[in-house]
């Protein structure tokens, strides 16, 4: 430990019980990135390693204090930090998301010496094998990496795994294997299509097929021969819709009304659905893969989101997560329980095999709602799961419901106990018979007795997030003060504030048509006449809930003007006593105004349109070439032609551009009064109305134009193949499987499998902004609404022991973007035995941690060595100076407040650090370095 408290103090990023607090929110970008790993302790028990996502830092605290739980140290790494694994007493590899790299960490000098570089949002990271090798998830990819850790800079081996967005990662006893969770791995759901209006449209209306086991009858009633809740006789007759259908364990498809699909699924008709006979959707769930011969197995049909998991020591796998009942149709059937909070056991030598129990066995769910103690009770989101060296308890993590239940090797509830805000990451200290748990949300670490389930202390630590995501979040996580039962939330399925890959018909039969009163009909061009919305709208994909504010109005119909007419799902779907309070309300509304898209993945590094893009998994549709066959590579900037005038691939009509603006991929909130773009006044809540448009042809006539910047998210489901990795993809009820279906419906005419190809491309990469923007006195290319997303340079990092001349050049592109204000720099490393920090200015220039001092970039880079390693990392425009010179943002740099004894992670109040630790404000910290 002496080696680590010298580095440390003489970083002196200090011990801290009372967290500060950012004083401007223009410099934080939010992408709520979720944690996988975020904390782990070294082999030898000393060091807990916690991920600091807000912060962008590792922090490392002594576990063997006497004075308890003391932070010694606060290591800068990458952008979103979700993972930390301890290979040694001495060495740490941390995962950081958004920077699609990881941070080996020297523990005894607290610094960086190498950043591995990864595929596309990096999840987690384990060492297993012989010789050791580390294996790294890449969640948007669905790949694992497989490096030397000898040689981190070498060609990773990349295995493909047959799921989508693979996360967490656990070790078997003797290290042979190891196992990845697939996070989206799906719950065996798919939709049937119904409703198309359009001839020969994909998919076909299977639901409406005579040979189905109604006859045809759209929609199908879902209580016999009847419908729950009755059918509102005031009503006119309810549009043909599709339907969800869920596979059981014999491979058959059934509806919520016991009705056999299986023939128009996977059946000798499967081609009235659109699919292959034999056609599959395999739900896998937990990878396993051999270290040896890096073969990999799967086991499936556990959940439909695999969260955390961890090996017991008889070396079964604990999976923990949610699955969701989407099957059941309408809202008043599944008000306060549409989903289970599930624990399964896996023998990884018979994967078949598996046991799942639900951790809230307090609940019989047969009621919305139970009373406020027993939702208490309850454990919802769960992100972490460990056990004890017995294998008699398991400890889970409920990020949703803030505590941590203990669980018996059968699943039986053997007690809980409260921590703080957003629990996600836990270990447990053996040895001194104590858990830790990292407290996402609440920025803090608790101490947990592990044998009372008694929190012992909690310790703070700086978080950088603006009040409006600290104070708003709550409202979309907490599943103890939003729900019924108390394991549900809104983010349940708008997981992370994202999406949970599924469909859900949440009609009502007995409900009410609406009006629509006040709308942006059409923008004020000729369009088919519109309807007024019925409350059987058929399945509706979850929408993610990035930039959603200011995007009115909102869900795939526009059927909400506002986030406020959403305030009555808390009582008629998550089964709460009360809705949200005007405050509440407005303080969710604050905080979803922060969530923000992450950096594209195919974008190039200046963020530009990629012109040759590779597209492994997209196929011909059968317009062009024969159906089936693998699309050639894609230029986004022909498909960027292609979407606007003078082409117009909507029937001849109109350009994708006059619907589907630029940055965002929304209709504008403006009518054509025949000669220019009108705006429209925003509403009574400060609500915008973007357009909606009557052209869908498919379930319900009126619906909002959708925005187009996370497509890339959806792909998966793949009928021109034998098998899927997902039961749900694109438009609203997410019937259509892929994004070169769309491009060949009817309604479009491109030319060539290459121009589909190409719009590919484009739709693949159209988050990132700077695309050409429209005209207020042009019909069909409308100016659009801005967009909430990232440069894709943002994150992107590299670490310096010497300057190669490659790594060089690509330090002088990372410094053409911050020259051009596209991006911010920021350098941190070791500077002449000192932990330094540096933003750049321009014109060739650095501000250091000290404001007096100024360095050039060859000067810096000429103090580059091992020992002295540097890592650049691109970061968001304007949060530059707070990532790289002022943590605090209270206007002092950081070695500055170093030099007079202050706090670089806490707003300056006029007191020394010898000051404020005298007043007991701070724990013991040595001083003789100041």
């Amino acid at each position: 430990m002496g080696v680590v408290r010298r580095a440390v103090v003489s970083l002196c990023f200090v011990a801290l019980l009372l967290p500060g607090m950012s004083h401007a929110s223009e410099s934080f970008v939010n992408w709520e990135t979720p944690h996988v790993h975020p904390l782990d302790l070294t082999p030898d028990g000393r060091l807990l390693l916690a991920v600091n996502t807000a912060d962008n830092r590792l922090l490392v605290f002594d576990t063997t204090s006497r004075k308890g739980l003391e932070l010694v140290a606060s290591i800068p790494v990458g952008l979103d930090p979700v993972s930390v694994r301890a290979r040694s007493n001495t060495e740490a590899w941390v995962v950081n998301h958004v920077s699609d790299s990881v941070s080996v960490v020297d523990l005894r000098r607290a610094a960086v010496t190498a950043t591995v570089h990864t595929d596309d949002e990096p999840a987690d990271v384990v060492f297993a094998g012989r010789p050791e090798r580390a294996f790294i998830t890449c969640s948007q990819v669905n790949r694992v990496l497989v490096v030397d850790p000898r040689r981190p800079d070498a060609t990773p081996h990349r295995l493909t795994l047959k799921g989508e967005d693979p996360r967490a990662l656990a070790v078997s006893p003797d290290g042979r294997f190891v196992y990845a969770a697939i996070f989206e791995s799906g719950n065996g759901t798919t939709i049937l299509g119904g409703g198309s209006l359009i001839p020969d449209a994909y998919p076909p209306n299977a639901v409406s097929d005579s040979r189905g086991p109604y006859g045809g009858v759209n929609p199908p009633p879902n209580a016999g021969d009847a419908f729950v809740p009755a059918r509102n006789p005031a009503n006119p007759p309810p549009p043909p819709v599709g339907l969800i259908v869920r596979k059981n364990a014999r491979g058959q498809w059934f509806d919520d009304n016991r009705g056999d699909w299986t023939d128009l699924v996977s059946g000798v008709n499967a081609s009235a659905s659109g699919r292959l006979k034999g056609w599959d959707l395999p739900d896998r769930d937990l990878a396993i893969i051999d270290t040896a011969s890096l073969d990999v197995t799967y086991a499936t049909r556990l959940m439909n989101l695999n969260m955390a998991l961890a090996v017991h020591p008889s070396g079964t796998v604990t999976v923990v997560g949610t699955d969701a009942r989407n099957e059941v149709r309408f809202e008043p059937n599944v008000n306060g329980r549409f989903l289970r909070v599930l624990m399964a056991t896996v023998d990884p030598r018979r994967p078949s095999a598996s046991t799942v129990k639900d951790l809230n066995p307090h609940l019989d769910y047969s009621t919305p709602t139970v009373p406020q103690s027993v939702r208490n009770l309850s454990i919802g989101d769960p992100r972490g799961v460990v056990w004890n060296a017995r294998g008699t308890r398991a400890f889970v993590t409920g990020l949703g419901s803030n505590n941590v239940v203990a669980v018996g090797q059968g699943g039986a509830r053997l007690g809980q106990v409260q921590v703080g805000e957003g629990p996600t990451g836990i270990v447990l200290d053996a040895g001194r018979e104590r858990l830790y748990v990292l407290n996402h949300f609440g920025g803090s670490i608790s101490v947990v007795n592990a044998d009372r389930l008694e929190e012992l202390s909690r310790v703070a630590f700086f978080d950088p997030s603006p009040k409006a995501i600290k104070v708003g979040r709550k409202h979309l996580y907490d599943t103890h003060k939003t729900s019924g039962l108390g394991h549900v939330s809104c983010a349940s399925c708008h997981v992370d504030g994202r999406m949970d890959r599924l469909a859900w018909d949440l009609g009502d039969p007995s409900g009410t048509v609406k009006a629509l009163d006040g709308q942006n009909l059409g923008m004020g061009l000729p369009l088919p006449p519109f309807e007024a919305w019925h409350p059987m709208k058929g399945p509706m994909t979850t929408q993610t809930l990035q930039d959603i504010i200011g995007k009115e109005p909102l869900h795939w119909r526009g059927d909400r003007a506002s986030l406020e007419e959403f305030n009555p799902a808390f009582e008629g779907l998550q089964g709460d006593d009360t809705q949200l309070t005007p405050r509440e309300m407005s303080e969710l509304r604050s905080f979803l105004a922060t969530l923000t898209f992450p950096p594209n993945p195919f974008r190039n590094l200046d963020n530009s349109l990629p012109r040759d893009l590779p597209l492994p998994g997209h196929y011909t549709t059968g317009r062009f070439a024969p159906v089936g066959k693998p699309l050639p590579n894609g230029d986004a900037t022909r498909g960027l032609a292609l979407f606007r005038p003078p082409r117009l691939l909507a029937q001849g009509l109109f350009a994708c551009n006059t619907c589907h603006t630029f940055p965002s991929g929304l209709a504008v909130s403006a009518q054509w009064n025949g000669a220019q773009w009108m705006p429209l006044p925003k509403g009574a809540m400060g609500e915008s109305h973007h357009a909606l448009v009557s052209t869908d042809g498919s379930t319900n006539v009126t619906l909002k134009v959708p925005q187009l910047r996370n497509l890339y998210e959806k792909v998966g489901m793949e009928l021109t193949q034998k098998e899927s990795l997902a039961g749900f993809a694109f438009i609203h009820d997410g019937s259509v499987d892929s994004l070169s279906r769309f491009i060949t419906e009817p309604t479009f005419n491109p030319e060539s499998d290459q121009e589909v190809a190409d719009l590919t491309a484009l739709l693949l990469s159209f988050a990132g902004s700077e695309l050409p923007r429209g005209s207020a006195t042009d019909m069909f290319l409308p100016p659009g609404p801005d967009s909430k997303d990232s440069h894709a340079a943002v994150g992107q990092q590299v670490t310096l022991s010497s300057a190669t001349p490659a790594q060089f050049v690509r330090v002088l592109q990372f410094m053409s973007l911050a020259e051009q204000g596209k991006v911010g720099l920021v350098a941190k490393g070791m500077r002449q035995g000192e932990p330094r920090g540096f933003t750049y200015v321009g014109n060739g220039v650095f501000q250091s941690d000290r404001s007096s001092e100024k360095v050039g970039a060859y000067l810096l880079l000429a103090g580059i060595r091992t020992g002295a390693e540097l890592t650049y990392t691109v970061v968001p425009a304007g949060s530059e100076r707070r990532i790289g010179v002022d943590q605090d943002e209270d206007g002092m740099l950081d070695r500055d407040e170093l030099d007079r004894g202050r706090r670089p992670d806490r707003p300056f109040d006029g007191r020394s650090l010898v000051e404020a630790e005298g007043a007991g404000q701070v724990g013991p910290v040595a001083t003789a370095d100041l």
